[in-house]
Order: C-alpha cells, then sequence, then structure tokens
C-alpha cells in the first residue's frame, strides 16, 4: 500500500475527500514548485498532481499551456523534476503523482522512469495520452516499483471501457467531467452526478473528478459524488498572477484553504 491508498484510506476514515492539487513542475522555477508544494499542503491539499512540461500538451488549455512554456524556458526536465520530488521528500509525504505526456517517458526509457520515479518518491503516474490498451509495459514497471498508474475516464465512456480502465488504474480512477481540453468554468457539468454513479456501479476504486472546477462552490459540489476533487487551472492561472511577487505562497495556500474548506464543508 503506497501514500496514496493510505490517504485515501485516512480521509473515508474521517469521512473526508481529497482535495488533489495540480501545479506545474518549473513553473515560474523549480525552486518556487518546492515552495508551492509545501504551500499547497499547508493549507489543506491531501495529493499533490505535479506536471511535467511538454512542448505539445494536448489535455490541456491555455492557462496550463503557458504554464509548460514558462517551466520549458526554465529548462525543466524530467530529470529535474524527480530531483525536485527526491529533494522535497526531506521535506513531506504527502503523495505525488507526475502528469506527463507518453513521449517524454518514451525517450527516458520506461524501465528506467520507473525505477528512478520510485526512488525518487514519486507514488502514481498519469499520462492522459497513453490509453491501458498501449500500457502494458509501462504498468508493469510501474507496479514493479510500487508505483500506481491513473488512468481516466470521460463523459463518453461505456461499461466495457470503465471496467478496462478501473482495472488498469491503481490508486484511484481519474473522472474527467467534461470533454475537451483543461481550464477554469463557471458551471460545473450536469453528467457529472450520472457519471460518478455509473462507475461506482462498476469500479471499487476511489473516484476523483477534474477538469473545470475552480472554486470551493465547485469543489463542494463534486465532493458529493467523489472520493477526490482535483484543481489544476484555477491554482496555475493564480500562480501565473503572482510571479515575480512575494504574495505568490500565500496565494496558492489561501486557495487551498479555501477548496479544502468546501470539499470538507460536503463531505
Amino acid at each position: 500500500m503506497n501514500r496514496i491508498e493510505k490517504r485515501f484510506r485516512a480521509l473515508a476514515k474521517s469521512d473526508d475527500k481529497a482535495l488533489i492539487a495540480y501545479i506545474m513542475a518549473g513553473d515560474p522555477d523549480l525552486e518556487t514548485t518546492g515552495e508551492l508544494i509545501l504551500a499547497l499542503e499547508e493549507g489543506g491539499a491531501d495529493i499533490i498532481e505535479l506536471g511535467v512540461p511538454f512542448s505539445d500538451p494536448l489535455a490541456d488549455g491555455p492557462v496550463i499551456q503557458r504554464a509548460s512554456e514558462r517551466a520549458l524556458a526554465s529548462k525543466t526536465s524530467l530529470k529535474k523534476v524527480l530531483g525536485l520530488v527526491k529533494d522535497i521528500r526531506k521535506k513531506t509525504d504527502i503523495p505525488i503523482i507526475l502528469m506527463t505526456y507518453y513521449n517524454i517517458i518514451y525517450k527516458y526509457g520506461e524501465a528506467d522512469f520507473a525505477s528512478h520515479a520510485s526512488s525518487a518518491g514519486v507514488d502514481g503516474v498519469i499520462i492522459p495520452d497513453l490509453p491501458p490498451e498501449e500500457g502494458s509495459d509501462i504498468i508493469g514497471h510501474c507496479r514493479s516499483n510500487g508505483i500506481d498508474t491513473i488512468f481516466l475516464l470521460a463523459p463518453t465512456s461505456n461499461d466495457k471501457r470503465i471496467r478496462k480502465v478501473s482495472l488498469a488504474s491503481r490508486g484511484f480512477v481519474y473522472y474527467v467531467s467534461l470533454t475537451g481540453v483543461t481550464g477554469v468554468r463557471t458551471a460545473l457539468s450536469d453528467s457529472i452526478k450520472p457519471m460518478t454513479d455509473k462507475i461506482r456501479k462498476t469500479s471499487k476504486r476511489p473516484l476523483a473528478v477534474g477538469f473545470g472546477i475552480s472554486n470551493a462552490r465547485q469543489a463542494a459540489e463534486v465532493a458529493a459524488n467523489a472520493d477526490g476533487v482535483v484543481v489544476g487551472s484555477a491554482i496555475v492561472k493564480l500562480v501565473e498572477e503572482n510571479i515575480g511577487t512575494k504574495g505568490i505562497i500565500p496565494a496558492v495556500k489561501g486557495l487551498a484553504s479555501e477548496l479544502k474548506a468546501g470539499i470538507s464543508a460536503k463531505s
């Protein structure tokens, strides 16, 4: 049982839900990323989803695309991200998931990636452009190194797809609550409750919901139907707005506190 499973079990015992906070590694630099991880944890985040910058982030909207560009401009690489995780493990035991595109892992080497990520203290990996049908090798390497592979479901997923993704996933199943790319939305999809109910009939894994969740009210609404709430673009946008100021850390910590309060109030 790794940190992700332990965290979900602990939250379930206290009738709480997980705040899964996404930030882009290296935005605006890796030193700040380390500070942001600690600030998010202090603010109430239960799990960190750490993006690895990529030049063609097909699942991401403009906010995270710009973050990726800034991170690449600061020379952030997968190797450096793993070094950051290794360093941050001296300060925190919070579960850390890498969100990365398959090309980066392929170039790095699947076996080396799993081994090095495990040694650094990574707990899970999300590869949005790799379906489980094509991921048997990386799934095997990750499982042998104690890393959870987390796959995605969408509003269009049928029962067969839900079963396949559930079997391939460890840690939790990630339901993408809308079609399209990441981004802040003013309203949530009406399909969240029907789809989460449908997924729960087939999958016994913890269920996290993401894409488009941007404030405490929306986080609370999603938490009523899920075990975890993923918030990314709203946090990354706040980072962008505060780059170069002393307010970047307290701003992000404050948003995490608001989101967690909303989630826990509805748990």
